[in-house]
């Protein structure tokens, strides 16, 4: 098929440009010729650049074509599944505007979230305060917070002490964007003063964290990791701040993200796991998880789109939880999937990240995907009530963590509940995949059309300027199609919880694509250690909005086991 000529092009954009359709058709054209039979070359790809608006120099064009050629594979998979007419996408369009007034001045209601009952926290033993103050850097929030409860120790104690184990041991982690110190000494201050004067706010009251850097904190950079966004400030707090701060929490820092939310290399270097220094911490909440894991905060909120919260608690061996899609309010965080970005905590044990959760659900009346659905955290829950299911296959699966996850296994059937086995709901996961990455280009449209995206710390075929560029050929018609197949693997799953109330799965396997997509409930916890010393994990899946019961189940595990009470020695 020959190219055409450049008078042709310029003949073909006028035409365009008078009908008003000009970027519309790059993707159409482009894929029309791919299934005529042509290669896609990057003279092919130099061409559609006229129709879009958009150019790229040889080296980038000669990037795009591996992507570029994966994408039609992926388009050509979903162009085999039969779609009923009335198969709807999985968007959800909301015709309500957002409140008028500017976040910043809806502190109250944004601080209010729904509470139908009280949490009904786990029995502990006391344990007698240390005599040196930094052994409890690795406590569970469970035990600092009656620690301060109790006013034996004091919250600006706690605070001076996680500083100071930040100023010690970041410069060998990397796992810190911004020390907020005279922020978290004045909420400190104020924590302690109020819980002597008899208020004490809850769990989280006193309690030092960390803000994964793509949450605003008004007064602080909110860098999203990257130099082109190294300086910026945006004036207000993330709703998930400003519900942690309403709680009592103490903020100490902004923590490092792989930059735009992906891996574990920012403007700064390459956030270190903990267990293995010379091994990254992985991402994209690459800063909670090397921060929770080497004590420098008591908590961490981070994201996940597509495992950026279950792979860092998996290096770092951590507990993280991904709640329901639409329970925690993403406003004030950088978006890169508006249709499957999540924020959850990161922290030392299941019920802290209970705890956490507590605070942060429920609709702030700006992110509108967010429901008033309930939510309780019951530590005297008794598993032994629920249908617990495990992926069969997958654990049957010969893998380097088999012996971890069947011990795993053992450990919860020891728990006197009943395993059924379950098989992940067949659908095209893998090529629903551009779902994401179209979203994304969408969100970072401007600093490709500017040519930014040359600045971007990683710049190889897999990073996000060249995953921004293959996502522009993307057709609309696929993507909302890609968006139907949603739908379906979504009924697919709804069916199958209609079975069991939690799953058990080993966390790499291909419930991760899945479950980000259908938007269920996940939290990942340490169940082993390698040879080498790095931990791995086990999966707990929950039903949509039912986080409570795929918490008790996990927590029910951990008091059966000890591995999440392990520390890195290299730096208590």
């Amino acid at each position: 098929m020959p190219l055409p000529t450049a008078t042709e092009r310029r003949e073909f954009l006028a035409t365009c440009a008078a009908l008003g359709i000009g970027g519309t058709l790059l993707p159409g054209v482009l894929w029309a010729k791919v299934s005529a039979g042509a290669e896609i070359t990057v003279e092919t790809i130099a061409a559609a650049e006229e129709l879009a608006g958009v150019s790229f120099d040889t080296t980038k064009r000669a990037m795009l074509l591996a992507g570029l050629k994966a994408q039609a594979k992926q388009i050509e998979t979903l162009h085999a599944i039969v779609l009923d007419n009335a198969t709807a996408p999985a968007i959800i369009f909301n015709p309500e505007p957002p409140a008028a007034t500017p976040m910043i001045e809806r502190a109250g209601p944004a601080t209010a979230a729904p509470r139908p009952a009280a949490m009904v926290r786990s029995k502990l033993t006391p344990r007698a305060v240390p005599a040196r103050l930094e052994d409890l850097a690795f406590w569970p929030v469970s035990e600092l917070s009656e620690l301060i409860r109790t006013k034996k120790v004091t919250s600006v104690q706690l605070t001076e002490m996680y500083i100071g184990r930040i100023k010690k041991f970041d410069p060998q982690l990397f796992c810190v964007i911004t020390l907020l110190e005279d922020r978290a000494m004045a909420s400190a201050r104020a924590a302690d003063g109020e819980i002597a004067r008899g208020k004490y706010r809850g769990p989280l009251h006193g309690i030092p964290w960390g803000a994964k850097d793509l949450l605003a904190v008004k007064g602080a950079p909110t860098t999203w990791g990257t130099p082109p966004f190294k300086t910026q400030v945006i004036d207000a707090d993330a709703t998930v701040v400003q519900r942690l701060d309403a709680a009592g929490a103490v903020l100490v820092a902004k923590l490092t993200l792989g930059e735009l939310a992906q891996g574990d290399r920012w403007f700064g270097g390459m956030t270190r796991n903990p267990w293995k220094p010379d091994q990254g911490s992985s991402g994209s909440s690459a800063g909670p998880g090397s921060a929770v894991a080497s004590g420098l905060v008591g908590f961490a909120v981070g994201s996940e789109t597509l495992g950026s919260i279950s792979s860092p608690s998996t290096r770092n061996g951590v507990t993280g939880l991904r709640p329901t899609f639409g329970r925690v309010p993403r406003t004030g965080a950088m978006a890169l999937s508006w249709t499957m970005d999540k924020l959850g905590p990161m922290a030392r044990s299941v019920e802290d990240c209970a705890f956490v959760l507590d605070v942060m659900h429920g609709p702030d009346r700006v992110d509108l995907s967010v429901h008033g659905r309930p939510y309780q955290w019951d530590a005297t829950l008794d598993v032994k009530k629920l249908r617990i299911g495990f992926m069969e296959a997958a654990f049957n699966q010969e893998r380097p963590t088999k012996k971890f996850d069947d011990d795993a296994l053992a450990a919860i059937r020891g728990l006197g509940v009943t395993l059924i086995p379950v098989t992940l709901p067949p659908a095209e996961y893998g090529a629903m995949r551009m779902i994401l990455t179209a979203e994304a280009a969408a969100a970072f449209d401007a600093l490709t059309r500017s040519g930014r995206d040359s600045e971007l710390v990683q710049q190889d075929a897999n990073a996000w300027p060249n995953t921004f560029r293959v996502a522009r050929f993307v057709p609309a018609v696929d993507y909302i199609n890609a968006n139907r197949v949603r739908s379906m693997a979504i009924a697919s799953w709804a069916k199958l919880f209609e079975t069991v109330d939690c799953i058990v799965a080993p966390t790499n396997s291909g419930q991760l694509i899945a479950t980000n997509l259908t938007g269920h409930p996940a939290v990942i916890l340490p169940n082993g250690f390698r040879d080498d010393g790095t931990p791995v994990s086990i999966t707990f899946l929950g039903g949509l909005y039912e986080e409570g019961k795929m918490l008790a189940l996990a927590s029910a595990y951990q008091r059966a086991t000890d591995w999440h009470t392990r520390t890195p020695a290299a730096f208590k």
